[in-house]
């Protein structure tokens, strides 16, 4: 009776070691907060972040990131350029080095928006904590930007972030069931 009750004590410590190490190193369920990432993610869902994938891969443009936006607070929002680019918008319309690129993620938000632009007009250099004198991104900064960007908190209001305030790239969306998806990343965005 007691090694019973020893093996269920040792059963049950491994697998709370197991849940903890996964959590902490591998992949972390996370709700989504608010309509900044609308329609692409929605208030209240459920997504799994993998924490150690883009450690190992590295974020692409285009990817769904989790990044710590404070102590307290983690923001879910697209990739949009990381070091080397050069990124400017003008009424709306995206220039990555200088090219205009599309952005079909946007069509939802374009046909609903109440203000003239959603994205409006902006350069690299003009973000907060951007260098004034450059307009290309420096090495181990992201511009991350929300799909609802009427209502999203993103690069315009903080500025860009730092390679380390990202927890991990969104793998999938678990809950609701009926809307499991695993790929948010357009393949227009792709290096």
């Amino acid at each position: 009776m007691k090694k019973e009750i020893m093996e269920w004590i040792v059963a049950i410590a491994v697998a709370l070691a197991l849940i903890f190490a996964i959590k902490t190193f591998v992949a972390k369920p996370y709700t989504i907060k608010g309509d900044s990432m609308d329609p692409t993610l929605k208030d209240g869902e459920r997504v799994m972040v993998n924490i150690i994938g883009y450690k190992i891969g590295g974020v692409e443009k285009g990817n769904v990131i989790v990044f710590h936006a404070n102590k307290k607070d983690d923001y879910v929002k697209r990739v949009f350029f990381f070091s080397g680019f050069s990124v400017q918008y003008k009424k709306d319309t995206l220039y990555i080095n200088g090219k205009k690129q599309e952005e079909p993620y946007l069509n939802y938000n374009e046909k609903r928006k109440q203000i003239e632009y959603i994205t409006g007009t902006f350069k690299v250099k003009d973000l907060p904590n951007a260098n004034p004198k450059s307009n290309v991104i420096p090495k181990g900064k992201y511009l991350v930007l929300g799909d609802n960007r009427e209502v999203s908190k993103d690069s315009r209001s903080f500025g860009l972030i730092d390679k380390d305030q990202i927890v991990g790239k969104v793998s999938f969306r678990f809950w609701p069931f009926s809307e499991f998806k695993s790929n948010f990343n357009p393949d227009h965005t792709k290096n």
